[in-house]
């Protein structure tokens, strides 16, 4: 079943809730927006998250304030950093709380996973393909993002999002829940040798089975189609996070070109989604 479920109302921004965490966990909101339901025009329509892709500032606010109204979250609370395909982790401290929700300049920079166990820090992140991982440890109440494009992938930003939360939190990797949001498919995501040295490296230290779903397959023109949700997902088992705690959507961010940006089908000029998680005070 579909971890993330589609929200379209007529008057609201369209938003994909994972359903399951938000229904199970007390005080949990966690989704992928799509492209629906904003005020932004051109390559950006219409409901574009992201600053650095050149739309109109004052769009960018309105579209998140939106966002923020629907899910009944302050919108001061929304945190986010500049992205740059690392696998540099910060903390959120109550001090972080809102960075970057006005300006790209005052987002937390050089950074592409954040975690907190601060109740009503609203952590964000923003896609057009890459892949978003959502993490919760509901014993010791922390909350995680991840930002993985083929860079972070390899880089392995899921296990350090895991080890951060660790060292940090003293969480349990037994007790942490992930899920793999919306992000390009193997069907539509095809690379090269100069991914692939990368992937194959570090797909040897897995313990992939016969049951498992490939997660590259190669072409005959010596390309090769990527799982980068696959992929992804054995990193988490590897770090010790259960299979059984594993959602993953099957959503191709390329594909489904109604809901959904995609850097790749629509050449660079497009907009952002942005992933989200949050905890109240328990």
């Amino acid at each position: 079943m579909e971890p993330f479920v589609l929200h379209n109302k007529p008057t609201e921004p369209a938003l994909l809730l994972l359903e399951s965490w938000c229904n199970q966990i007390p005080g949990l909101t966690a989704g992928f927006s799509s492209k629906i339901g904003g005020i932004s025009a051109g390559p950006y329509d219409s409901l574009n998250c992201a600053f650095h892709v050149q739309d109109r500032p004052e769009d960018v606010i309105k579209n998140r304030e939106m966002i923020a109204n629907s899910l009944q979250i302050p919108f001061e609370a929304w945190t986010c950093a500049e992205q740059v395909h690392s696998n540099h982790v910060v903390v959120v401290t109550e001090a972080l709380r809102g960075k970057g929700r006005l300006t790209r300049e005052s987002a937390i920079q050089d950074t592409d996973a954040l975690i907190t166990n601060i109740p009503n820090v609203w952590l964000t992140s923003f896609y057009a393909d890459c892949v978003p991982l959502f993490f919760v440890d509901p014993v010791q109440r922390v909350i995680g993002l991840a930002h993985a494009g083929w860079k972070g992938t390899v880089t392995e930003i899921a296990a350090k999002t895991i080890e951060a939360m660790q060292s940090t939190y003293h969480s349990n990797p037994a007790d942490i829940r992930t899920a793999i949001g919306p992000s390009i498919g193997s069907c539509c995501y095809e690379v090269d040798d100069h991914v692939m040295k990368h992937v194959v490296s570090l797909a040897d230290t897995f313990n992939v089975t016969e049951h498992d779903a490939p997660i590259y397959i190669a072409k005959s023109n010596g390309k090769y189609m990527l799982d980068l949700k696959q992929f992804n997902r054995h990193i988490m088992i590897k770090a010790g996070i259960l299979p059984t705690n594993i959602e993953c959507s099957t959503w191709c961010t390329s594909c489904h070109e109604e809901n959904f940006f995609s850097h790749r089908r629509d050449q660079g000029k497009t907009g952002r989604m942005i992933s989200w998680i949050a905890l109240e005070k328990g």
